[in-house]
């Protein structure tokens, strides 16, 4: 009985084969193969020929959604394409970077991400969850801004200026809050770096994205924020916000009055950056378009001027600088986070 099994198993393989070989001759296949090859081609020749998603990882309001929104406009002009910019907040940034990351590499998604783009990888490993995405996933294409977070509180609060503050914070260790886009993220490293640098010590309060932390401080309900001049300046200027310092190593242009930590004693810097990535295994005849789009989105005036006027002046880095500046920027906040530790 077996052996008659095992006979009518190579009758159907022989017949099988047999088959394949009449479906499927070797012209056919290897027209298929051109067919393939040849169809992807035609498509990284004649991208992009659909709409772009440009997924911003923080809620509406905060730096990146600031930048993300003229950058979005000026890539759909130049490619000419929509490029429609999604916010995909969460877990400081990382659930929207490790949807792209993991995203089909395409093209069609893009990030425009913070500098805790770099954190939040050895953050996953301090805390010991599995990573939302490794940085070698994204491509670094372009550095659009690097500006200094600065330090506010609300204009009737009853610190006058940064020694008043830090000073408080001394003589009543964790009482003052401070509000932040998450664990790790761009608002929270550089009040961290402020501790270490000063010896206070404040509370921490995360939320999803600066929008709504600042939503918070101008309601009362925190008493600090260190962000972006972009996400604060407007309510600087309307007089509803105090900057007691910022993170520079010069004064800022459009907030020249605000001293840096350096002219208060203390030898703190920090930039939060903001730069267009794609997914790593995006094909290069697609990833040099993005990256020729993203440069003459930076000489564009109008998204120059937009940018400039919302507090965060154009700094920007082709592709080769960027991905150096990344793996700089990489390091150093690899050994701060470590640093930081497990945090609850």
């Amino acid at each position: 009985m077996q052996n008659g099994k095992k006979s009518d198993t190579r009758i159907w393989t022989n017949a099988l084969k047999k088959s394949l070989k009449c479906v499927f001759p070797v012209s056919c296949v290897l027209g298929l193969v051109f067919a393939v090859f040849g169809g992807l081609a035609y498509g990284q020749q004649n991208y992009p020929n659909k709409p772009i998603t440009l997924v911003v990882p923080f809620p509406p309001g905060g730096v990146a959604d600031i930048v993300a929104r003229p950058v979005a406009e000026a890539l759909s002009r130049d490619l000419g394409q929509p490029v429609l910019v999604e916010n995909r907040a969460g877990a400081g940034g990382g659930i929207g970077m490790g949807y792209v990351a993991r995203a089909k590499a395409d093209g069609y998604t893009l990030l425009l991400s913070l500098s805790s783009v770099t954190v939040i990888p050895e953050a996953d490993l301090i805390v010991g969850r599995n990573p939302m995405f490794a940085l070698a996933d994204l491509r670094p294409i372009a550095r659009f801004t690097a500006d200094p977070t600065v330090l506010v509180v609300r204009a009737d609060a009853p610190w006058k200026n940064l020694k008043e503050f830090l000073d408080d914070a001394k003589k009543r260790p964790r009482a003052i809050n401070y509000g932040t886009s998450g664990n790790y993220g761009t608002m929270h490293v550089p009040m961290v770096m402020l501790e270490m640098g000063s010896g206070a010590s404040f509370t921490h309060v995360p939320f999803t994205g600066a929008g709504p932390a600042l939503v918070s401080l101008l309601s009362g309900q925190i008493e600090a924020v260190a962000s972006g001049p972009a996400t604060v300046l407007q309510n600087i200027k309307a007089g509803k916000l105090r900057a007691l310092a910022q993170w520079g190593n010069s004064r800022l242009e459009l907030l020249p009055e605000v001293h840096t930590l350096a002219e208060e004693g203390i030898n703190v810097q920090y930039a939060q950056w903001s730069g267009l990535f794609i997914p790593s295994g995006v094909p290069e005849p697609i990833a040099q378009r993005i990256r020729a789009s993203a440069k003459a989105v930076a000489a564009d005036p109008r998204v120059r001027e937009n940018i400039a006027s919302a507090g965060s002046p154009l700094q920007f880095l082709d592709t080769p600088e960027f991905e150096r500046y990344v793996q700089s920027d990489a390091k150093k906040m690899a050994e701060l986070v470590k640093h930081m530790g497990k945090l609850d």
